[in-house]
């Protein structure tokens, strides 16, 4: 049997927040002294609504304590134009480093017709037809602080009609064990009536090709109100164990994983292929704890990502979040920090 995640996130703070821009999702890495945080914005005057899927960047930001704040440092990932799959969108990121080189996973997009500009409306049908668009990119750079090359086509791309993956392959997050096998983790779904699942695929070195480990989803739902939402992979060498937290986004009252929507379960697998889910599984709340001894019931908490020290264990967790009363109604948004202590026995959660 799994344990519940042996860490309790607390001590939150917000880590990056930029005045005329909403932020969503972030990776953090330790490198040359610093903590460097990528993620993506977009300008606020647009509205929260869909525009992180038309008009989002990826940017690079530096802190000298993990918890921040961060200061924006450049634009990584800008439009490149319409011809290639990224040209028009960068988002979702997750920054890792292998052998002295840094690799940036990333979902991009491209679409025809107008850039949604303030105040302008996005149909119900086109939202789709680029939402199906995601694709998963890669950028590579031997410093840290800039010259990411992006390549010219995904690493990975979806399945024709039929399969559980034909339309987005997008939310990367990845794990790059000692001997360069990286073991990639995604999301996507059937159709914009069935699920949004997760799928796991693997490559000899972080820059050769990735290839599905499995046909089907890992962690297969059968109910169509129970979505797997925004995946965070690592391998733990001491346990030998790949491990992972996702988001439950249960709807329509389903109790779903946790019982609670929105919040995170953990689950470990042997090959990275068949999970088992902790009991309890558990191992976030959308109701945080501040730095300041405040809680609040945060309308979203996503996209779950770690920091790690030198010997491989998780200090931090980092999460997209905002102010709203309803779930994706931001005025703003910032990343939240948050210290990991260990779990006491019998904790379930605030």
């Amino acid at each position: 049997m799994v344990k519940q995640f042996p860490y309790q996130p607390t001590d939150a703070v917000k880590a990056l927040e930029l005045e005329d821009y909403f932020v969503w999702d972030c990776s953090v890495i330790k490198a040359e002294g610093q903590y460097h945080m990528f993620s993506s914005r977009w300008k606020k005057e647009l509205g929260f609504g869909c525009n992180w899927l038309f008009n989002s960047e990826i940017i690079h930001s530096v802190s000298d304590t993990p918890e921040g704040p961060y200061v924006f440092k450049n634009v990584v990932l800008p439009r490149r134009g319409r011809g290639y799959f990224d040209g028009m969108n960068t988002h979702n990121t997750c920054i890792k480093e292998y052998q002295g080189k840094y690799y940036l996973y990333y979902m991009g997009t491209t679409f025809e017709g107008p850039v949604p500009g303030v105040g302008d409306k996005v149909s119900e049908e086109r939202f789709v037809e680029v939402w199906n668009r995601k694709r998963i990119g890669l950028a590579v750079a031997d410093d840290i602080n800039g010259g990411f090359v992006r390549r010219d086509e995904t690493i990975l791309e979806s399945r024709k009609d039929g399969h559980w993956d034909a339309t987005a392959t997008t939310n990367p997050s990845v794990a790059i064990l000692p001997d360069g096998k990286t073991y990639m983790i995604y999301k996507s779904r059937r159709d914009e009536n069935h699920p949004l699942e997760i799928g796991i695929t693997m490559a000899e070195t972080p820059e050769a090709e990735y290839v599905r480990l499995s046909d089907e989803p890992i962690l297969k739902t059968d109910d169509p109100s129970s979505f797997i939402e925004d995946p965070y992979l690592w391998y733990d060498a001491e346990k030998k164990k790949f491990c992972l937290l996702a988001k439950d986004d249960s709807r329509n009252g389903v109790k779903g994983i946790t019982g609670e929507r929105g919040a995170g379960f953990y689950a470990e697998s042997d090959d990275g292929v068949h999970y088992e889910i902790a009991d309890p599984p558990k191992a976030y709340s959308r109701l945080i704890k501040w730095k300041d001894g405040h809680t609040s019931d945060q309308a979203n908490l996503e996209r779950a990502s770690l920091l790690f020290d030198e010997n491989g264990k998780p200090t931090h967790m980092f999460f997209a979040s905002g102010d709203a009363e309803t779930p994706y109604g931001f005025d703003r948004t910032y990343i939240v920090a948050m210290r990991l202590e260990e779990r006491k026995d019998g904790y379930e959660g605030l």
